[in-house]
């Protein structure tokens, strides 16, 4: 690779040991609010193609699917840089750190994926709180802005760290959620970091119960709140 690993200050490498709030606050945020969200008025749905503009011109339909195609080809694209902007750079970090691994490159829906397989003893590392994996991917996510000049929300996972800790807070949360239906009392959840609130959110969502983050910092946490 004829990269160089961005340089980064004694600042910023203080920085990228915190786990990432803003961008995914923003996501659970979005996340919990969509749950209790009615439907936009007809008044307000966007104009079927062919409608006529503001302009007088007609808005025809294929031109109109060939401008959707083109962004959506756009974000694929933009994404696949940013995986392969973060791949390059971890792989120069297992280099410097003698680490074997391979490293896998995906999109998923509108983030960048990207997993280090096979690096066992960097597995080790991360267990069990996978505080590794939340700097690698800020440092990761750092490389990605250092290029691009756009802030990134590229997910990373190590050895399937967080396929496998999803499967258990959508545990966690479904036993909240039945505590909450049956009590009808609102249940709080023990702190956790955005990617953990967001997968509760998610499942709150789906089974039709308000979910709220609250607290600050290293306290912030989620509130299931049984149906109205």
């Amino acid at each position: 690779m004829n990269e160089t690993t961005p340089d980064l200050s004694e600042a910023g490498t203080d920085a990228a040991q915190q786990v990432p709030e803003a961008d995914e606050a923003q996501a659970e945020t979005a996340s919990s609010a969509e749950s209790t969200s009615s439907p936009a008025p007809d008044h307000e749905a966007a104009p079927a193609a062919g409608a006529v503009s503001g302009a007088g011109e007609a808005v025809d339909a294929d031109d109109a699917e060939e401008q959707d195609a083109e962004s959506a080809e756009e974000r694929l694209r933009r994404l696949e840089e940013e995986g392969d902007i973060a791949a390059d750079y971890l792989e120069e970090l297992l280099d410097i750190a003698d680490l074997d691994g391979d490293i896998d490159i995906d999109v998923d829906g509108d983030r960048a994926s990207v997993e280090i397989r096979g690096a066992d003893q960097l597995a080790r590392l991360n267990r069990p709180k996978g505080e590794l994996l939340d700097a690698l991917q800020e440092l990761a996510r750092l490389a990605v802005q250092t290029r691009t000049g756009h802030r990134s929300r590229l997910m990373l996972d190590i050895g399937g760290f967080r396929a496998e800790h999803k499967g258990d807070l959508e545990q966690l949360a479904a036993t909240a959620i039945a505590e909450a239906k049956e009590s009808g009392a609102a249940v709080p959840l023990r702190a956790m970091n955005p990617f953990e609130r967001k997968v509760v959110h998610d499942v709150a969502k789906r089974e039709g119960l308000r979910s709220e983050s609250d607290g600050d910092g290293k306290s912030r946490h989620v509130v299931i709140y049984p149906a109205s």
